[in-house]
């Protein structure tokens, strides 16, 4: 994405879509569209983010609405739409509503924002971005899904709690699914330079692995009700973030693979 493209749009006004959207205008990004099917709900949000810049320093435009023509000329467009888990629940029990509404969010995208490039963030999010692709008929390399920077991201704090180091000198590497069958990859994770395997007993590592992978059931359970947002939001702003301003980070994301490490016609983390 060329330098100088100053405006994202985020789909979906709650706890997901709101963060993003406040971690994106504390970044000083340019110009953000904040849409929900509910408008009050989107404008409040908006209002309070930017009444909040006067607080945090920071003079983007941030606007609340429910009609996707605002959101024309979006570079990037983030979806946060849909149905959270409840306790009990997996990803894969959203798929049928989520579903429908991931194809409501992609006629609109692909009306009014042809060119943008799709960051996806709704549950099952593997098969929710392969959905979108489909709707949109977008190329698949304009359609991705962020999964590896929060799966990472957990496992990077609970390798630095066990070791007592901060989460800065931790580089982890989670691929694979957004969910149970996602791949933390101790060997390639390591604590200043130095692999965990080198650090940890094989049983804390293993305990770490678990942990990661349930990670986002886990904050499910302690809430109650709803689910985790603070970090998928600020995942999803940073993978925005690096794409609105060409930053050419190298990113773990789900991506279309079609014959690469052998699999076919599938979105995964890699």
């Amino acid at each position: 994405m060329a330098r100088g493209a100053r405006k994202v749009a985020v789909i979906g006004a709650g706890n997901v879509g709101a963060t993003c959207a406040f971690v994106l205008a504390e970044r000083k990004v340019g110009e953000i569209v904040l849409l929900d099917i509910f408008e009050g709900f989107a404008k409040g949000k908006a209002l309070d983010m930017s009444q909040g810049g006067k607080v945090l320093n920071y003079d983007g435009k941030v606007t609340g609405t429910k009609d996707y023509s605002d959101i024309a000329g979006s570079e990037v467009v983030v979806v946060t739409s849909g149905f959270p888990r409840q306790p009990g629940m997996s990803r894969e029990d959203l798929i049928g509503k989520n579903a429908e509404i991931v194809s409501q969010v992609g006629k609109g995208i692909k009306e009014y924002a042809p060119e943008s490039i799709i960051i996806m963030v709704t549950n099952p999010l593997d098969l929710m971005t392969y959905h979108m692709q489909k709707v949109t008929g977008f190329p698949e390399n304009r359609v991705i899904g962020q999964a590896g920077i929060l799966d990472s991201a957990r496992m990077t704090h609970f390798v630095a709690d066990a070791i007592g180091c901060s989460n800065e000198d931790v580089q982890a590497m989670v691929l694979g699914g957004h969910g149970d069958t996602m791949v933390p990859l101790p060997r390639y994770t390591t604590v200043g330079g130095i692999p965990i395997t080198q650090l940890l007993t094989n049983e804390k590592i293993e305990e770490i692995s678990v942990r990661t992978a349930s990670g986002g059931g886990e904050i499910v359970k302690l809430l109650e009700r709803g689910s985790a947002f603070y970090a998928p939001g600020s995942a999803a702003a940073i993978m925005a973030e690096s794409v609105l301003n060409d930053r050419r980070r190298l990113l773990p994301c789900s991506a279309y693979l079609n014959g690469e490490y052998g699999m076919e016609d599938i979105y995964i983390g890699v």
